[in-house]
């Protein structure tokens, strides 16, 4: 190559770097890029569809049996580990929950610790963290690694150095808000929502921009059209406009600021629509009884425009929720067939039990059907209204304050809770990790003080009648709403699961296991305990020519809060406790990163 040529294309490559630092809308574009390149894990989620799936097929159903850990890298952190790494180029980053460390490890060098992030926080955030002090994990776009802390401020590090380049707080601890969701980072913009719907927050949707760190627009879960981003006339509700003040009219007074509707779980992104997607939790109190109405918009999905924040749909799953089915769990883009018609679907798999597929431009509900056999709080959802036709029985409202409703399925924590299920367009079927859990639920009144608990119900959970184990794996057909396959396990599967090309669908257990099984028929293929329960997420990259698979181990959460908290009454952690206690006799506590390849 000539001198000319060689100086040409660098000043073509100065010219394209430049234009990615100072347009953090191209570097998106390029992030987008860089999530279609199965070598990487470059989102929590794998990609914007939330899909959970890789092309990768070196390990495939007839090898997988060969897989050994390969390394391992200890986090020094003793509490609940959700979420998973992120691989970019050849470097690895790892988070921890509280104090929220991230490590930047070298893949060419032994996994050698380039940088450690700790940043410094007040342990009074502890006490106000609902269930455990999980953190699901760290996002990047743009060269930064951005972390959303525990106490709710959301800080950019160059990805490089780990230097913090900006901080801004996103709520405020002392009032029971704080932060346990993963960002997520559409084009040049930073999305973060809130944790704190058992202290009264007043959930909420914000979009900082990438650059700096300055607030693009702030989206409310509950309250006033102007602080929801909502227009009456053009936010439309299965098929209608919502209507002017949609929230304000379903609920007593005021009680909407400390409404709930809390957004700690995850947000997919259809680049073709500029549509986000993401779900809203609980409403405040747990007591039913001291919330009259629908309060709305808790318990819901929410599309927005990624630019503006304006809602272009809702759906509510949950109409005045009596049992803390929080609708915050992720919301998978997979475009299907539905009674034999092509649909840009969204597939949601709720607390509540139910499996939602819905099309995601429109917000029309196709299916909705019980993903697990146990549940009975509804009988159905009417496919009209949408609403679920609640069994009396169960209700915790009608039977009242002070009154133990008995026998109810799902429990609280849901039919799934944050742990992530998967698509693989191969199969066309979704591989959900769930719970098998019911409850006993007795509300009780309960006055509201910035900063304390504001649940108002005691609970306790157990197996479903008449069974033991805790927990399936299960294969769901979208399309039709029904269980193609279902893995018994003897605790929950607090794991998100991962599918490749490989035909091999991956989770964890509760007791450490990384489990590989067959996509088709669910049979184990593999198994291997790594050294503490496993509430990661399963991810898969390729370095050097080689297909690895990486989990973080490190028991907690809200099924795992019993040992993470030392908490040991039955209706301690919510209700948990009880449920779990014999799960300290397969693994104890430990945060542990564990890589697997084949030989």
């Amino acid at each position: 190559m000539n001198q000319r040529k060689k100086v040409l294309l660098s000043w073509t490559a100065l010219v394209a770097a430049s234009l990615l630092v100072s347009h953090p809308s191209l570097a998106n574009d390029e992030l987008s890029k860089m999530s279609k390149d199965s070598k990487q894990w470059v989102m929590q989620s794998g990609d914007y569809a939330n899909q959970r799936y890789s092309s990768l097929k070196q390990i495939t159903t007839t090898n997988v049996k060969e897989l050994r850990p390969v390394w391992t890298f200890s986090t020094g952190v003793l509490r609940g580990h959700e979420g998973g790494p992120l691989v970019v180029g050849d470097v690895m980053y790892v988070h921890t929950p509280f104090p929220n460390i991230v490590y930047a490890l070298d893949l060419t060098n032994q996994g050698r610790i380039l940088w450690k992030y700790e940043p410094k926080q007040d342990p009074n955030v502890i006490p106000v963290m609902c269930c455990d002090t999980v953190n699901r994990g760290v996002a990047y776009g743009d060269g930064k690694i951005i972390l959303n802390q525990a106490d709710a401020n959301v800080v950019a590090l160059d990805a490089k150095t780990g230097k913090e380049l900006w901080k801004v707080a996103n709520g405020d601890a002392k009032k029971g808000e704080t932060m346990t969701g993963a960002p997520v980072i559409v084009k040049d913009k930073v999305l973060v929502g809130i944790s704190g719907g058992e202290f009264g927050v007043q959930g909420r949707m914000t979009a900082y921009n990438l650059k700096d760190g300055s607030v693009a627009w702030k989206a409310y879960s509950v309250g006033p059209d102007d602080q929801m981003l909502i227009d009456p006339q053009k936010t439309m509700n299965l098929g209608k406009p919502v209507g002017a003040n949609s929230s304000l009219s379903t609920w007593q007074g005021d009680q909407w600021k400390t409404g709930g509707g809390a957004t700690w779980g995850w947000t997919s992104y259809d680049p073709q629509l500029n549509l986000i997607y993401y779900g809203s939790g609980n409403p405040s109190t747990w007591n039913p009884k001291q919330r009259p109405g629908d309060n709305k918009w808790s318990m819901t999905i929410f599309a927005r425009d990624a630019d503006t924040g304006m809602a272009k749909w809702v759906y509510q799953m949950t109409p005045h929720d009596e049992w803390d089915y929080d609708g915050v769990n992720e919301m998978i883009l997979a475009d299907i067939k539905v009674k034999g018609t092509p649909v840009k679907a969204l597939v949601h798999f709720d607390r509540n039990g139910f499996a939602y597929t819905m099309n995601r431009e429109t917000g029309e509900l196709l299916v909705a059907e019980k993903y697990d056999p146990a549940v009975n709080w509804a009988t159905h959802v009417d496919m009209k209204t949408g609403r679920p036709e609640v069994v009396a029985q169960y209700s915790t409202d009608k039977n009242g304050e002070d009154k133990n409703t008995k026998g109810v399925c799902p429990a609280a924590l849901g039919s799934k809770d944050q742990q992530p299920a998967s698509y693989s367009p191969d199969t066309g079927l979704f591989y959900v990790p769930t719970n098998h859990v019911c409850m006993d639920y007795e509300p009780f009144k309960v006055s509201y003080t910035a900063g304390q608990p504001y649940v108002g119900a005691t609970l306790s959970m157990f197996p479903p009648k008449g069974e033991t184990h805790l927990g399936n794996f299960i294969a769901w057909d979208a399309s039709a709403g029904k269980i193609v396959w279902s893995n018994k396990e003897t605790f929950s599967v607090w794991s998100g699961a991962l599918t490749t090309a490989g035909g091999v669908a991956f989770y964890g257990t509760l007791e450490g296991y990384l489990k590989a099984v067959d996509m088709k028929t669910g049979k184990e293929l593999y198994k291997f305990k790594t050294p503490s329960g496993i509430i990661g997420n399963v991810t898969t990259y390729e370095h050097g020519g080689k297909q690895y698979i990486a989990v973080l181990s490190g028991v907690g959460g809200w099924a795992g809060i019993g040992m993470a908290a030392g908490l040991g009454g039955d209706t301690d952690g919510l209700g948990a406790v009880g449920a779990y206690k014999q799960l300290s006799n397969y693994t104890q506590l430990g945060g542990v990163l564990t890589v697997f390849a084949l030989p």
